[in-house]
């Protein structure tokens, strides 16, 4: 490996593991800092038995040395008991959770990018012609829904009225609505990247030399214009796969999927202090390391560029 790259890599690396220190942090004190605790709601629970309850899981010691506890316990990939849901541990919960957030994310993000590639092609293909401006008004509409509407509207539309899908994502059927909830906005995304790109580089004077030389128009697309005008969406791909595996928080409450979106919203309600931190840094680990993919995919998609 060049030096430079394995350089590169490891300044990655290691503002990566900044981050996750930085994301631990913040929401380990923010969350100590908002009033109330996590047995406040609990029924008919008297002061004794809340402050054996704080005992029992460390809660009655001092924050700075709670803090020093869990980061030795992350280290170790321990996460600890949830404080709501008796009997099972965080990292158990956050493994079921993400067995299906991470299938909702992986199919809907493989249809996103083939189709938005697809489409963003023809459109700058066939520029200003009548299929350009339907697919530049169609993803301009998705780009600017929310995920809640358009979840909401598919909801309504074919499962409440039509029955043709079930409204709950605990099914396979059931999971067809949230992924097309979750693929169109990054499809529409990519789909004006891919134009945008592909018009940028038909436009480079060496694509005008290719054709110079009766280089055929399917090589000029598919060997020059194609690979290079990829490059930005490269960029966005990983991204995109954690922003749809990690963002489905509202699409997994609106259609029941049993996703670690869902647990991570119901423990906030539930002010699960421990559920909250670990879902939050597996979350926010799995952003970091995508964002470090997508950066070195550069290098293999264009060996020209150079990593600094």
């Amino acid at each position: 490996m060049n030096p430079k790259t394995l350089k590169y890599i490891l300044k990655r690396v290691v503002l990566a593991i900044f981050t996750i220190w930085v994301v631990i942090t913040l929401t380990f004190f923010i969350m100590h800092a908002v009033p109330g605790g996590p047995f406040v709601g609990e029924k008919a629970v008297t002061p004794q038995v809340q402050k054996a309850m704080e005992a029992k899981y460390g809660l009655d010691k001092p924050l700075f040395q709670q803090y020093l506890t869990y980061l030795t316990d992350v280290c170790r990939l321990r996460f600890g008991p949830s404080l709501k849901q008796r009997g099972r541990m965080v990292i158990d919960i956050i493994g079921d959770g993400l067995k299906t957030s991470a299938k909702l994310g992986v199919i809907a993000a493989a249809i996103a990018t083939v189709l938005g590639v697809i489409l963003g092609s023809f459109a700058a293909l066939r520029r200003n012609t009548i299929l350009d401006r339907i697919i530049m008004v169609i993803t301009t509409a998705f780009v600017s829904m929310p995920s809640f509407i358009m979840g909401s509207l598919l909801l309504v539309a074919f499962a409440v009225r039509s029955h043709i899908f079930p409204a709950n994502g605990s099914t396979p059927a059931g999971l067809v609505l949230p992924v097309i909830t979750l693929m169109l906005y990054p499809m529409s995304y990519i789909t004006r990247l891919t134009r945008s790109s592909m018009l940028d580089v038909l436009g480079q004077d060496y694509i005008r030399t290719a054709k110079a030389k009766g280089v055929s128009r399917t090589n000029i697309i598919f060997k020059h214009a194609l690979k290079n005008a990829l490059i930005p969406v490269i960029t966005y791909l990983g991204p995109e796969l954690a922003y749809i595996t990690t963002g489905s928080l509202v699409v997994e409450q609106i259609f029941a999927v049993p996703g670690i979106g869902r647990a991570f919203v119901n423990s906030i309600t539930n002010r699960d202090y421990t559920l909250i931190m670990g879902t939050t840094i597996v979350l926010a680990t799995f952003i970091v390391i995508m964002n470090l993919v997508s950066d070195i995919m550069y290098k293999v998609v264009d060996p020209r560029i150079n990593l600094e």
